[in-house]
């Protein structure tokens, strides 16, 4: 199980992300399944890596339970010698003998607790070795789940932009085909031929006064003319032309 999780560890950190994404059909769902299976193998490498350092934890205090006995029963070893060697010095060599024998049992079960706890070390070394393996190994993963996630939200940004940018150019490419002030400009040229044609009707209306007007300057000489003919003709010429 732990074998597994190692093997998932360093192989998720050497994993080539920019490869993954250029063979990747849809790179954002890619990098969010990542993320997803990065933050499980996460989860699943914390717990084994807490269930290696309580291990550990206890195999030191065991080997530490063992210093401890080693050095207890130095010290009842000790004391008994020093009572066997008072009664010896006393003369009571029963006791003296009783109390050596004491010191021997103390001494065994002190070289057993020294035993044990030597046996230990070896163990605790290799088990601090691979506490410490692990802890590189997730550093590793966080540091490849924290370049993931900026990834997919760097990804995530981008592709908005270039959605909201293709939805501009789209707009844009409606409004060139479909120009609205090309329709104005219609509307205004229909508008001019409109002016022009009142203009013509106003300068139409004008020649026509103007010809009326002169018909009337044309009657009224024609009308002068008849007068004075008229006065010639009755003998008041001096009187006709003014004089």
């Amino acid at each position: 199980m732990k074998q597994n999780i190692f093997g998932r560890v360093a192989q998720l950190a050497k994993a080539n992300i920019n490869a993954l994404l250029d063979q990747a059909e849809d790179p954002q769902k890619m990098l969010d399944q990542m993320v997803r299976d990065y933050s499980a193998n996460i989860r699943e490498a914390e717990t084994a890596v807490a269930q290696t350092i309580g291990n550990l934890r206890l195999a030191e205090d065991d080997h530490r339970k063992a210093v401890q006995d080693a050095s207890h029963w130095g010290g009842k070893a000790l004391a008994a010698s020093r009572k066997a060697d008072e009664y010896r010095a006393a003369g009571n060599a029963v006791d003296a003998e009783k109390f050596d024998n004491l010191a021997k049992v103390a001494i065994g079960r002190q070289m057993s607790a020294e035993t044990s706890a030597k046996a230990m070390e070896p163990g605790i070394a290799s088990q601090n070795a691979t506490v410490e393996q692990l802890k590189g190994g997730l550093a590793q993963m966080q540091s490849k789940l924290r370049e993931l996630a900026a990834k997919r939200n760097e990804l995530i940004a981008r592709s908005r932009t270039a959605a909201a940018q293709s939805q501009v150019n789209e707009a844009l490419r409606g409004l060139n085909a479909a120009d609205p002030t090309s329709a104005l400009g219609r509307f205004e040229e229909r508008i001019r031929r409109d002016e022009a044609k009142v203009r013509g009707q106003q300068e139409l209306a004008a020649s026509s006064l103007d010809a009326q007007f002169a018909s009337l300057e044309d009657l009224g000489e024609q009308t002068e003319i008849e007068a004075r003919l008229a006065a010639l003709k009755s003998g008041s010429q001096q009187k006709a032309i003014g004089y």
